[in-house]
């Protein structure tokens, strides 16, 4: 259910066009799905004096279409339910649903989900009830207390802010203009900045400014002379910024440490207004050339209401975060296992989760497990063929451990098992997940001290630990390595 366009037409009896429009509303989004909905029957909204002076003709208020018009008035075009046809440019545009109320016209074009051709009833349309219901709102607002011309003027001034809200994009979510308007501050309507359609409304409370930065790390580790390790840290800047006024301009700054590995590839949301070029020219395709940039990052925008993505962008760190090394010799249903995991010294050594997946394909259900740990726990899903070694918070202080012992299967049943080419011998793997907070690989950090907002009032600028509700710097990352087998 949705409306393609809106109008308020004054009727104004001996003017040259016996009618003034005085709103109108068109949705572009809405208007595309009519034309796919629609097919060959589409016809276009029109522009607003065309469509002024063929719905005047067809309510026969123009001064001019008081003879008899068999198109119009015969017997078969009696008109019970205020959806008309209208002539525009040599095709009917259709629905239009509109009526005459206090020298005002109300007028709006329901959204049909639906070839135009044949007709379809009219009870099988829903945007015709929410147009019906849209423009009787729309009255009650504008007449409701209303004494003069200078207050309807007013409440006109407000219809584009209060149908941001209560029709965005074209679709009706409350009819109770009123409400909104009590709710809603318009010290906005005397301005003359324009309120963007892409922001669906206007924020009204406590400012505060809210971000995290988030990275996670994607590595292969092969242990092969032959074959090269990659790894790869891929960010992720989240911002929410609750901030009045239609148009708050924001400015948040990326630093890195001196020995930060730089920013690349780095992509960002449309709001961003704009953007140092060496920021957008640094790409990991040219990893040694001379268009590094180490920042600062600067990105100033105009933020939507909603929580949102305010860049992304790579980095290639010196080194994982984690070195793996995997060996398995399998014998006959037996397979001798052997992983070592050592946590790089520059790393925070302080995680939320920490544990590796070891799956093994094709080789049956696990019917037997010995091993030995130096740290953690090792815990067995025998249908799965699956072990998960649980690391914990924290590597001991030599930062490394090791997982060795032997792991025992069903006989193999080809007819039952199937056979996936990919995850047997060499190319069996060892993949870990881990998560670190108040860390990033790379040092990115955003400092609220250098965080400016040009809007009203002072904004609480606060970063939010992803998993405690408290005002701290938060930074996380979560990585997947695969350690592939030897």
């Amino acid at each position: 259910m949705a409306q393609r366009a809106v109008w308020l037409i004054s009727h104004e009896p001996g003017t040259p066009l016996c009618g003034t429009v005085r709103f109108s509303r068109r949705y572009p989004t809405v208007e595309k799905r009519a034309k796919v909905f629609n097919g060959a029957s589409y016809v276009p909204v029109p522009e607003d004096v065309p469509l002024l002076k063929a719905l005047l003709f067809e309510l026969r208020l123009s001064d001019d279409d008081k003879d008899f018009v068999e198109s119009r008035d015969s017997c078969s075009r009696i008109n019970k339910t205020s959806v008309y046809g209208l002539p525009v440019g040599g095709e009917e545009l259709w629905p239009v649903v509109a009526f005459l109320k206090n020298g005002m016209i109300y007028a709006c074009v329901p959204l049909v989900e639906q070839t135009l051709s044949p007709r379809p009833p009219l009870i099988s349309i829903s945007g015709i009830s929410q147009g019906f219901e849209l423009l009787f709102g729309m009255q009650d607002f504008l007449y409701s207390s209303q004494k003069n011309d200078a207050e309807l003027n007013t409440k006109l001034s407000q219809l584009p802010d209060l149908l941001l809200q209560t029709c965005p994009f074209g679709t009706l979510l409350d009819t109770n203009l009123q409400n909104s308007l009590d709710n809603t501050n318009f010290a906005s309507v005397t301005q003359p900045q324009k309120q963007p359609a892409w922001k669906a409304g206007t924020y009204k409370g406590k400012p505060q400014v809210s971000i995290s930065v988030t990275e996670k790390v994607k590595s292969m580790q092969y242990d092969k002379r032959d074959v090269a390790d990659m790894w790869q840290v891929i960010g992720a800047v989240t911002c929410k910024c609750d901030l009045e006024g239609i148009m708050p301009n924001v400015t948040i700054s990326l630093s890195l440490p001196t020995n930060g590995s730089p920013l690349q590839d780095i992509l960002v949301h449309p709001c961003v207004t704009s953007l140092d070029s060496a920021i957008l020219t640094s790409n990991s395709i040219d990893a040694m050339a001379d268009s590094a940039f180490s920042g600062p990052y600067k990105f100033p925008f105009t933020p939507p209401l909603e929580s949102f993505n305010l860049c992304y962008y790579t980095s290639q760190v010196p080194v994982p975060p984690i070195l793996g090394f995997y060996q398995m010799q399998e014998e006959e249903v037996q397979l001798r296992i052997t992983v070592n995991l050592k946590l790089h010294e520059s790393v925070k050594n302080n995680f939320e989760f920490c544990e590796a997946h070891i799956p093994f394909y094709n080789r049956g259900p696990i019917t037997h497990v010995e091993y030995k740990v130096s740290f953690g726990q090792l815990e067995v899903f025998r249908e799965k063929s699956l072990l998960i070694w649980t690391i914990g918070q924290k590597f001991p202080k030599s930062m490394e451990i090791i997982l060795s012992g032997t792991v025992t299967f069903e006989a193999k049943n080809h007819e039952k098992q199937p056979f996936d080419q990919i995850c047997i011998g060499g190319t069996a793997y060892v993949k870990l997940h881990f998560k670190i907070l108040d860390y990033t690989l790379t040092g990115c950090y955003a400092d609220q001290h250098s965080v400016q907002v040009f809007a009203s009032g002072k904004p609480k600028i606060s970063t939010h630990d992803c998993q405690f509700v408290k005002p701290l710097f938060c930074h996380y990352l979560d990585d997947e390595i695969y350690i592939h087998n030897i």
